[in-house]
């Protein structure tokens, strides 16, 4: 009986973190699309429903109608088990997120580490999707995806030292209680600014979709993907971006704590501000996307290796001295 309800406790936790998610990324869709629509002058999705809301369940609904076409010559294994992979790492690693003080699924002392361990193994979905293609423009963009997304995790995890500094924690909670008294974009704007710019390279968005450049590699990776397999590489895409959105929110905009603590703002639930915060960094996502052109694929990886990953490490001894000298490390 103890072990029935084990079991259904973890399935309760399981639901709990996959549905809210797939329905954020399907709101999230179309708020990207009437961005785009408000930069272009345009009106967007808004036919099918009130506002348009239901577009991207009508899009879902197709993909899942879909016939799935499996390429002849594709290692038909790697070519179904790719999409799986990029889909469930990327759900998964919101097991740690905390959207407020007491909604978390799992609160672990090592958060950062978890979730650079599941970012880091999301390129495999990628990679397997391009090999096992059997086609040289897949093939291409899932090469030049995974030296991108190696390249800048690389960035960002320089720029988390810098926050796991002021703290002396890697739990995510205890991330966000150490900005009570202030954010950390103040002491670290510049670090704020290159972790926007290098989660936009880790997630392959514009201006650095370059792994599915259409006017280069047609659609890249997922070229000869049809139906519900190419919505999980496109779901697990957003859901990463709306994952490193929330981590971009923990590490330096306070998490779930209102900007003010004074009244009526301090009682409004955590919850509220988190998501505030992560639909404003998503925003930013959106309007760059619409405004910004796309860049060379040299251009992305010297600004990586010779700009971003010098100044980090720069300002890491920087933080550091800072820290030591006024005595401002966490005991």
């Amino acid at each position: 009986m103890e072990l029935i309800y084990i079991t259904l406790n973890e399935i309760y936790k399981i639901l709990l973190l996959i549905i809210p998610i797939l329905v954020s990324v399907a709101l999230i869709v179309w708020f990207d699309r009437r961005v785009w629509a408000f930069v272009q002058k345009r009106k967007g999705p808004n036919v099918v429903g009130p506002f348009g809301l239901l577009q991207t369940l009508a899009d879902a609904l197709k993909y899942i109608f879909k016939e799935i076409i499996i390429p002849a010559s594709a290692n038909k294994v790697v070519f179904i088990l790719a999409p799986i992979i990029t889909m469930t790492l990327a759900l998964s690693a919101w097991a740690v997120i905390p959207m407020s003080e007491k909604i978390i699924i799992s609160d672990i002392n090592v958060g950062i580490l978890y979730i650079f361990a599941i970012s880091s193994l999301g390129v495999y979905g990628i990679i397997m999707g391009g090999w096992a293609s059997n086609s040289k423009y897949p093939f291409f963009g899932a090469i030049r995806s995974a030296a991108q997304m190696v390249s800048y995790e690389v960035s960002i995890g320089i720029i988390i030292i810098n926050v796991l500094l002021c703290v002396g924690s890697l739990n995510l909670k205890d991330i966000v209680i150490a900005q009570e008294k202030m954010w950390f974009v103040v002491p670290l704007f510049p670090m704020f600014v290159i972790f926007l710019i290098s989660a936009l390279a880790e997630t392959n968005r514009p201006p650095f979709d370059l792994p599915e450049a259409e006017a280069e590699l047609v659609a890249g990776y997922q070229t000869e993907y049809s139906g519900m397999m190419y919505a999980m590489f496109w779901l697990g895409e957003y859901a990463n971006i709306l994952l490193l959105c929330a981590l971009g929110s923990i590490l330096f905009l306070g998490g779930w704590l209102s900007p003010i603590d004074v009244y009526p703002l301090n009682i409004i639930p955590g919850v509220f501000w988190m998501t505030f915060k992560i639909l404003l960094l998503f925003f930013l996502f959106a309007i760059i996307k619409a405004i910004v052109p796309r860049y060379r694929y040299d251009q992305l990886m010297r600004l990586g290796w010779k700009v971003f990953l010098p100044f980090s490490l720069i300002y890491v001894v920087l933080t550091a001295s800072f820290l030591v000298y006024f005595d401002l490390l966490p005991k």
